[in-house]
């Protein structure tokens, strides 16, 4: 059992490395050099108040007890009654919060104001993930099949992906898209940036999956501990997650150079992630061939859905639509037909004889992810709008966030650049 706790603290040091820097590495990269700093920052704040906020009541919401959509707040507020040994339980899921919200800061790169980010970050965790967690993760029985969402979901297709995915596109269409999307290019900066961020979360996606067995085990009986189970469940996940998201790759990379008639390689690093993405709900439920179908079909599918934001309208800055709500949507949905009884869930899906009945079931539970994500993403969303507001003013914007929000610039282009006494600034004029 040592060994278990020793591997599930590389497991969640893996998802909290996902957050910083992979994240934020992978999305500063796409950013305009103008707003890099700022992109990063997001996903860094969104830890440090995520975290703390987490445990003071997060954990509380989602564990301590059932509930409809959420348990007692202050039941184990600040961790008061759980036992120093689950801690690093505690932490694990810690990691998921956090990165759920800073997958949303994609969507609305270059406009939203910082400090509407910083008082929608608490907000947010608290009103939509926490209860989402505890519908999808707490009420988790040996089969993994929640009572409350009605579907399989091994690591958070729907807690997480969806719900994130939905958060962007809500944020996006009450921002308004970006001054000059559409006509000016708004091309990613540092292409070097995101190939490593995407390398680094492939990589820490091995603790997401992997990471997210559950094992019962009863302290009292040292012999409880399911030794086989465990490496049989971890083997599959892992092998699952490499193969669909090497299939990913592939299926973007063929559907970008049919559209577009190149082959790229940030076509290549978002089709790691869309290949992740869409595995995590199915990574203990369907076999190999499964996985690599599912890969395939997300990275192929999402490659085709990142142009929509061009002919339907909205401003997805860094594609969390197109990739997280819709690799999300199509991994939890996928289960129903790729599923098999050898794997976690222990269901066959409607490839596998086992009917109609897992894929309604798959479903209705991203209907529900989608449904409570989007009315409670709204609500909130409006409130800051017409409180401090959600926008940066359109001189700043123009003049670049990194500068309007932090007063830092990423690249200092023009450091000892000129002669005399005078200094220059950011800007390159004489201070």
């Amino acid at each position: 059992m040592d060994g278990y706790y020793a591997f599930m603290l590389v497991a969640t040091a893996l998802v909290l490395m996902m957050t910083v820097p992979a994240l934020a590495l992978f999305y500063g990269g796409m950013s305009r050099s103008k707003s890099v700093l700022n992109m990063m920052m997001m996903s860094y704040i969104a830890a440090a108040i995520v975290g703390i906020l987490y445990v003071a009541i997060g954990w509380s919401m989602g564990w301590s007890g059932d509930g409809v959509f959420f348990a007692d707040p202050f039941a184990l507020a600040w961790l008061d009654g759980v036992e120093p040994t689950f801690f690093i339980g505690v932490m694990f899921q810690l990691t998921f919060a956090v990165i759920t919200v800073a997958l949303i800061s994609g969507a609305v790169a270059d406009r939203m104001k910082f400090s509407a980010w910083v008082l929608f970050v608490p907000v947010w965790a608290v009103l939509v993930y926490f209860p989402m967690a505890h519908m999808v993760f707490s009420c988790s029985d040996s089969a993994l099949i929640c009572s409350k969402i009605g579907a399989q979901d091994y690591a958070g297709g729907t807690a997480v992906h969806i719900n994130a995915g939905v958060a962007g596109l809500v944020l996006v269409l009450l921002l308004g898209k970006r001054l000059g999307f559409g006509k000016d290019p708004m091309r990613p900066h540092n292409l070097t940036l995101t190939m490593l961020g995407a390398g680094l979360l492939w990589f820490g996606w091995y603790g997401f999956n992997v990471g997210s067995i559950v094992i019962g085990y009863d302290p009292t009986d040292p012999n409880s501990f399911e030794l086989e189970r465990f490496v049989s469940e971890t083997g599959r996940t892992f092998t699952n997650t490499t193969l669909a998201t090497m299939a990913a790759i592939i299926g973007w990379l063929i559907v970008e150079r049919v559209l577009h008639g190149k082959a790229t390689s940030l076509g290549a690093a978002s089709g790691i992630v869309a290949g992740l993405v869409a595995i995590t709900p199915a990574c203990g439920a369907v076999d190999l061939s499964g996985a690599v179908a599912i890969g395939f079909i997300a990275g192929a599918v999402c490659a085709w859905a990142v142009g929509l934001k061009f002919k339907l309208g909205y401003d997805d800055s860094l594609d969390v639509v197109g990739v997280h709500l819709v690799g999300g949507v199509i991994g939890t949905v996928l289960i129903g037909l790729f599923s098999t009884s050898d794997g976690a869930g222990g269901i066959d899906g409607l490839f596998y004889g086992g009917g109609w009945g897992s894929l309604g079931d798959q479903t209705l539970g991203a209907l529900v992810a989608i449904g409570y994500s989007g009315v409670l993403t709204l609500i909130i969303g409006l409130a800051i709008k017409f409180t401090i507001g959600l926008r940066l003013d359109e001189d700043d914007e123009v003049g670049g966030i990194d500068l309007a929000a932090h007063g830092e610039s990423a690249y200092d282009l023009h450091s000892g650049v000129g002669s005399g006494s005078g200094l220059l600034s950011s800007e390159g004029v004489k201070a």
